[in-house]
């Protein structure tokens, strides 16, 4: 249903329902969850999301998704992913529609491949997601894109969403990996503080965050990398 595979500092979740196209069902929403709390606990720096087979997410699993207990999951488990303090890469191969789409709007990067499609279709089935996931397509892609897609449920391809900004790079698995690499040199005091800025994090976790990195030993160890003229190994102390 889900694996996870270390590689240095990064971790990569796989969804791993080919049978259903990796749609969202109660146990995986909660799999996931955990999965990537673990991972973080663990000390993974960046984390990386995507599917088995030839989709990202197709979506709520339709044979179980009206139940409260299902809802709680689903967005205990986004609203989750985007509060941990990693960097999280969607790794988007196949169609990620409806909770789909709402598991690459919970990471903070997203990468393409050909074949990558987005859409947000309650209007044709009647459902409803909540305000996170239609402010946070918003902000993302631009209300055009999300008028489009909340209001006329229509789907856009990998290209129209490299041009509103829905996904970051075109690229596969194996591209997203190497981004992931990247990123986890990069200092994680920094990346929690930024990230946490740009998820509207309250005036009071800011402030921490901000003052926890100017305190930090990754800000003297950058200072010192300058002087020596070598590339800064950051430890997020």
């Amino acid at each position: 249903m889900l694996s996870t595979t270390r590689t240095g500092p990064v971790s990569l979740l796989e969804l791993q329902r080919e049978e259903r196209r990796n749609a969202l069902d109660l146990e995986l929403c909660r799999a996931i969850h955990t999965a990537a709390q673990t991972e973080v606990d663990a000390g993974a720096r960046v984390l990386v999301i995507t599917g088995s087979g030839s989709s990202f997410c197709s979506g709520a699993d339709l044979n179980g998704v009206y139940g409260e207990e299902f809802l709680e999951a689903l967005y205990g488990m986004l609203h989750g992913l985007a509060a941990l303090p990693v960097p999280i890469l969607a790794a988007v191969n196949g169609p990620a529609i409806g909770a789909g789409t709402q598991l690459a709007l919970a990471c903070d990067l997203r990468v393409g491949d050909a074949t990558a499609r987005f859409g947000v279709p309650t209007a044709r089935n009647g459902m409803a997601v909540d305000s996170w996931t239609m402010r946070t397509l918003a902000h993302v892609a631009g209300g055009g894109v999300a008028r489009r897609l909340m209001i006329a449920a229509e789907l856009i391809d990998r290209d129209a969403a490299l041009q509103c900004g829905l996904v970051d790079r075109s690229g596969t698995l194996e591209d997203t990996l190497a981004w992931a690499q990247e990123i986890a040199t990069l200092a994680p005091l920094t990346l929690a503080h930024n990230k946490a800025v740009l998820n509207g994090a309250g005036d009071d976790e800011v402030a921490r965050s901000f003052a926890a990195c100017w305190a930090s030993d990754d800000v003297r160890e950058a200072a010192t990398a300058r002087t020596e003229k070598r590339r800064p190994v950051f430890t997020g102390r």
